[in-house]
């Protein structure tokens, strides 16, 4: 398992300012997150795995929102039904951490991902730092050039049906 060391010597090697904060308490939730380092909940960002057609792919947003599986589905050409929603062991498996702790980059392997665009509007966020108890502090650009992700809206709740479905961005 990855841990925040891993996180920390990727930004090192990128050259990233963000940081690490090791925090006294575990931040299970995005309103502990805030309340933990002082910042507003739509600044925690969540780092969500999802299998589409069985392949992983990360998706980011505030963390205040809900990621609408619609617009991954219609991104990837796909019926809504083939985006599932990572078990526990799957983002272990794939990314090297926890659910919970996940970071938005550092992972085991490259994961296709996706920003939502209410991400980039933030001055800084707080992401999962690769522990229960760690968070990363980083500027959005810093994030969509690390991550080299697609950014779209993820949280509205648009209504596209199967037959609206659009061919994959590269």
């Amino acid at each position: 398992m990855l841990t925040p060391d891993d996180v920390q010597k990727y930004m090192d090697a990128r050259a990233v300012q963000g940081e690490i904060l090791v925090l006294d308490v575990p931040t299970p939730t995005v309103e502990t997150a805030a309340q933990a380092v002082g910042a507003l909940p739509q600044q925690i960002i969540k780092s969500i795995l999802f299998l589409v057609s069985g392949q992983p792919v990360l998706a980011i947003t505030c963390g205040t929102e809900t990621v609408y599986r619609r617009a991954i589905a219609a991104l990837y050409g796909v019926g809504r039904k083939k985006v599932k929603l990572a078990s526990p062991q799957e983002v272990l498996e794939s990314a090297g951490y926890p659910v919970g702790a996940m970071p938005p980059f550092a992972h085991l392997q490259p994961l296709p991902t996706l920003i939502d665009r209410r991400v980039l509007q933030q001055p800084f966020v707080f992401g999962g730092g690769g522990a229960d108890n760690t968070l990363l502090r980083l500027a959005p650009a810093d994030l969509l050039r690390l991550t080299a992700a697609q950014v779209l809206d993820l949280t509205s709740p648009a209504e596209i049906s199967d037959s609206q479905i659009v061919e994959p961005h590269p």
